[in-house]
């Protein structure tokens, strides 16, 4: 299903004087028609696919998409109307004919289906720019102004495009796209906590069975064990993950083995349908050098300082400087880092408009998850951070993740099966 609020859309598209957006990130795509783009998803560009949203809340979605994808995922919502287009592979359905002969039952079902023919090397982005044509006009709106999703847009796709509509007249809707998705619906966040939750399922599992002379490679392992059971305990369905564990003082080592006094810095994330977690814990295995001890203090400090001001209707730009105004304060006035953090949702990565900045004026508002970090990143040292992952409420935060925020001795933990 899609996750787009059609009022907020309009509001948002009208204030920008658009009539429509159209999408062509595989993030967006299936953020604005709930739909898998498919295959064709991995060339990453401008013509695999493609997503109409009108600005009249009352006039359907439309969604260009291969003939191939359409066999796969759920069904297409009545609400959505789709146009599709060949893709290079050839598929059909032999079981749909019934003909003895294997070679006149596939020539049968390629009749019966209206297959067969050419097909491209791998999309057709100019039968696609076409498609979209006949959608706008088959909705009046040969003379549109349409906002393109430029932020992701290859320049040579958008040239192409522009000549394919020439009465069109389209934007930038990169800013309309990033205000509709910085607000979650119920379901976002509801896969945003589970998410959260199995990672930190696995944080658990990997904490209470590291053991000296592992590598971080086996860390990760550990991790993704304690994440599949609690997927599997809870019938969660994990669709990726990030991993992002650092090991030891050597912070350019390929797979760095764990040493007794070295500190772990486990950054992970955890996608269920597709809205990726992000979380981060630090751990030692024994006693920390009294260098983490006291900088992980000031990260602590500075943590909860900015977790303080991190409230609806902050600035962004406020809780940034909260921050390093802590750090200074304990004298570290050197120590200036572009965020602390940033929404978080369903995308190529695990960071999203808007970023904890000092360039960033936006107010925090209800509605939005973002990811709050404090990192040191020292070389020689080790790498230590806290972050949470908080939802804006009406009148505050909830902050979803249950693990400890302290710099915890894993030898001090009992090991567990996952």
């Amino acid at each position: 299903m899609s996750d787009l609020d059609r009022v907020r859309a309009s509001a948002l598209m009208r204030a920008a004087d658009l009539d429509a957006l159209l999408l062509f990130q595989p993030e967006a795509f299936h953020y604005a028609t709930g739909l898998d783009a498919g295959v064709a998803a991995m060339w990453r560009r401008g013509g695999a696919h493609a997503a109409l949203v009108p600005a009249a809340p009352d006039e359907s979605i439309a969604a260009v998409i291969s003939d191939h994808q359409l066999h796969f995922g759920p069904p297409p919502m009545a609400a959505i109307e789709i146009v599709t287009h060949p893709i290079w592979i050839d598929y059909v359905d032999f079981s749909a004919a019934d003909k003895p002969d294997p070679a006149k039952r596939l020539q049968a079902a390629y009749r019966q289906q209206a297959l067969g023919g050419a097909r491209p090397e791998s999309f057709d982005r100019a039968l696609v720019y076409g498609l979209i044509q006949d959608l706008l006009s088959s909705r009046q709106m040969k003379s549109a102004r349409i906002g393109v999703d430029l932020e992701f847009l290859p320049a040579a796709d958008f040239a192409a495009l522009s000549a394919a509509l020439p009465q069109v007249t389209l934007s930038d809707g990169s800013e309309v796209l990033r205000r509709l998705r910085c607000i979650k619906s119920a379901r976002e966040i509801a896969c945003l906590r589970h998410a959260s939750a199995a990672s930190e399922a696995g944080l658990s599992h990997m904490a209470r069975n590291a053991r000296a002379g592992m590598a971080r490679s086996d860390l990760d392992a550990l991790w993704r064990a304690g994440v599949q059971a609690h997927a599997l305990a809870h019938g969660i369905t994990i669709t990726g993950d990030r991993a992002g564990i650092a090991v030891g003082p050597n912070l350019v080592t390929p797979d760095p083995v764990l040493h007794r006094g070295d500190l772990i810095k486990a950054d992970m994330g955890v996608a269920v349908d597709r809205y990726l977690s992000d979380g981060t814990r630090t751990y030692s295995l024994g006693p920390p050098p009294p260098a983490a001890i006291q900088l992980y203090s000031a990260i602590s400090e500075a943590f909860h300082a900015g977790l303080d001001a991190i409230r609806p209707g902050a600035a962004f730009a406020d809780v940034h400087a909260t921050i390093l105004a802590a750090t200074a304060r304990l004298g570290l006035g050197d120590y200036h880092r572009g965020h602390f953090g940033h929404s978080i949702g369903a995308s190529c990565g695990s960071e999203e408009w808007p970023f904890i900045s000092a360039s960033n004026p936006e107010e925090i508002r209800p509605g939005m998850v973002l990811a709050f970090e404090v990192p040191f990143y020292l070389h020689g040292l080790g790498a230590m951070m806290i972050e949470d992952q908080l939802l804006v409420t009406q009148s505050g935060i909830e902050v979803m993740n249950r693990l400890p925020r302290d710099l915890v001795d894993l030898t001090e933990l009992e090991p567990v099966e996952a």
